[in-house]
């Protein structure tokens, strides 16, 4: 059984469908080719490379856009456009459902340098939506494209992202939409814009692991912005996706995406001896519970063994 075919059974046991991307992001030339000089086809390259599945299916990616946008804050922090200990008064109509800020019972005073923080750490959408209204949404498509990721869309923010959902099921208030979506039937919620990723912000595995393989390798934005980026996914709390897959020792940095029926994840492994492993796992479930953490755990179990098998383990 190819590595393929392991990854594949380890989603299967769970009853997702999924699509994984893995490079050795020291071993890639970004132009498309490996270093080997056979192209990026999806599978592993000379047999140690990258692993792929489902790697070039759009996908939704929620909250994994997040990167870009603290990249791009980043960057312009690095530019002088920005100052990160700018002050911003985060009041009751600026919070958004999720964790973070939007739990704050009053107002808070915190630095643009902390939003950032809280999105990434806590995937916080109050920070996140405050942040993009500073640096500009409209500079992260044009960040995409600069980049290369050419089938990256993203359109709008967690704002935007909310008031869809919101419209979608009939609902004023995130208080009536707690109301109303789990009476909806599977179709009418599989039928929600933001599930479909000609509707809302998507991109593919292997985009999202060369964004990743840029920021690691510096060539995203200045050294300093790329080491702010890997500074705040290093921080995430979160534990129970691809850093549960991988041993003591091994360090994992990411940044999560979640939505009903969705978990999704994009990071990177760094290995004691050096070898350093950009991975996305986004992976589609059936039933819309919220909280599977046997899908989470297979996650990092079939990245773990995606890296383990470039890693010739």
């Amino acid at each position: 059984m190819d590595v393929e075919e392991r990854v594949e059974a380890i989603f299967a046991a769970v009853g997702v469908t999924a699509s994984l991307h893995v490079v050795d992001l020291d071993a890639v030339d970004l132009d498309g080719v490996g270093l080997d000089g056979v192209g990026l086809d999806g599978g592993p390259v000379d047999g140690g490379r990258e692993v792929g599945l489902r790697a070039d299916e759009q996908v939704v990616i929620a909250s994994i856009f997040k990167i870009l946008l603290v990249l791009e804050f980043a960057r312009q922090v690095e530019a002088g456009q920005l100052d990160p200990t700018e002050r911003v008064l985060v009041t009751a109509a600026d919070r958004l459902g999720g964790w973070g800020l939007a739990g704050c019972a009053d107002d808070a005073e915190v630095s643009l340098r902390d939003l950032a923080y809280f999105a990434m750490s806590v995937t916080d959408n109050t920070a996140a939506d405050l942040l993009l209204r500073r640096v500009g949404p409209d500079l992260l498509p044009m960040l995409a494209v600069e980049l290369g990721l050419t089938r990256t869309r993203v359109l709008g923010g967690p704002r935007e992202l909310v008031e869809m959902m919101l419209a979608d099921v009939g609902a004023r208030t995130e208080a009536d939409f707690a109301r109303i979506f789990p009476t909806l039937p599977v179709d009418r919620v599989r039928a929600m814009r933001v599930f479909d990723p000609a509707h809302t912000t998507s991109s593919t595995a292997r985009e999202i692991t060369r964004l990743l393989t840029l920021i690691w390798r510096d060539e995203a934005g200045p050294a300093a912005a790329c080491a702010m980026v890997r500074t705040w996914m290093a921080r995430q709390i979160f534990w129970t996706r691809l850093a549960a897959g991988f041993p003591p020792g091994v360090r994992v940095s990411g940044k999560t995406g979640t939505l009903p029926g969705f978990h999704l994840e994009a990071g990177v492994a760094e290995y004691p001896d050096g070898g350093r492993y950009a991975i996305a796992v986004f992976a589609r479930a059936e039933e819309l519970t919220p909280r599977r953490i046997d899908v989470d755990l297979a996650m990092g179990e079939a990245a773990r063994t995606a890296v383990e098998a470039l890693r010739g383990d």
